[in-house]
């Protein structure tokens, strides 16, 4: 059970971090738990949050991290109305004013056209536009940004925010970085490789003791600060200073001990920002 809570969630969390590094001070926000089985959403969006994005999209999982849940207006309300326009117009009467009017604009028509008539019909009240448009029908998506930019801009439009998703890779938020202002990251995140821990038994009663292959002993992580280089040494060994000549920290902590939790834990928000600290150097 220990070896599947620190793997998994590890892996997400770890993807996440990758994602906003390039993301860096644009929105991210983790879409992908309706792909995965709705009894580890909370598990999954509470990872993504805590290894960088700014909000995840499922309510429960939201409401257990104490923050909104985030995300744009449906596909499948604009396919019930048949209409961009209409469904725009019936979330803007029926949503919480407070809430950013944010519509996808790849349903039906081109992309540049859809969204000067969102424009158009919402003016100020619109915040931005989502591209969600399929690998199939995108061509080059980045000069379908700059179209639709260009196009938005050339009207008064400068303030409408573009935000893009649909199988999203960290190559892609690289290479569209300067064009959008924030992204939208599914499967890429939630479906992450998980971090191969292995747990195997190291010491007994005190004494090391492991299988063939395996550092017998409890050992401690180093990490230096300067270099950002990181070793592996035995528990009680007392050198601590790298090779570049500075100090290293400790990094393990020990916070449970015979099923009880030996201080107060961060929360994801704390853990969070400690990421942020970390990644946006």
């Amino acid at each position: 059970a220990l070896l599947g809570f620190l793997c998994q969630a590890s892996g997400i969390a770890t993807q996440s971090a990758r994602f906003k590094s390039k993301a860096k001070e644009k929105t991210l926000i983790s879409f992908g738990a309706r792909r995965m089985h709705p009894s580890i959403s909370p598990m999954i969006e509470r990872n993504a949050y805590i290894g960088g994005c700014d909000g995840v999209a499922t309510v429960k999982s939201a409401c257990l991290l104490g923050e909104t849940p985030m995300g744009t207006m449906p596909h499948s309300l604009i396919l019930c109305f048949n209409s961009t326009v209409l469904a725009l117009s019936a979330f803007d009467d029926v949503i919480e004013k407070e809430v950013p009017r944010i519509t996808l604009i790849d349903t039906f028509q081109d992309e540049k056209f859809e969204a000067l008539y969102v424009a158009e019909f919402l003016k100020e009240k619109l915040y931005g536009v989502r591209l969600d448009t399929p690998p199939s029908r995108r061509g080059n998506f980045k000069k379908i940004i700059e179209e639709v930019r260009w196009e938005l801009n050339l009207r008064g439009y400068k303030d409408i925010k573009i935000f893009v998703s649909g199988g999203l890779k960290e190559e892609d938020v690289e290479e569209l970085y300067p064009l959008v202002d924030g992204f939208g990251v599914g499967t890429s995140i939630s479906n992450a490789p998980v971090i191969d821990f292995s747990l195997d038994i190291v010491e007994i009663e005190g004494n090391p003791f492991s299988k063939k292959g395996k550092l017998s002993g409890k050992k401690d992580l180093l990490f230096c600060k300067n270099c950002s280089k990181r070793e592996i040494i035995p528990f009680k060994e007392s050198e601590n200073f790298c090779p570049c000549g500075r100090k290293r920290e400790r990094v393990l902590k020990k916070i449970l001990s015979k099923g009880e939790v030996l201080e107060k834990l961060p929360s994801p928000k704390e853990i969070r920002n400690r990421v942020l600290k970390n990644i946006l150097k």
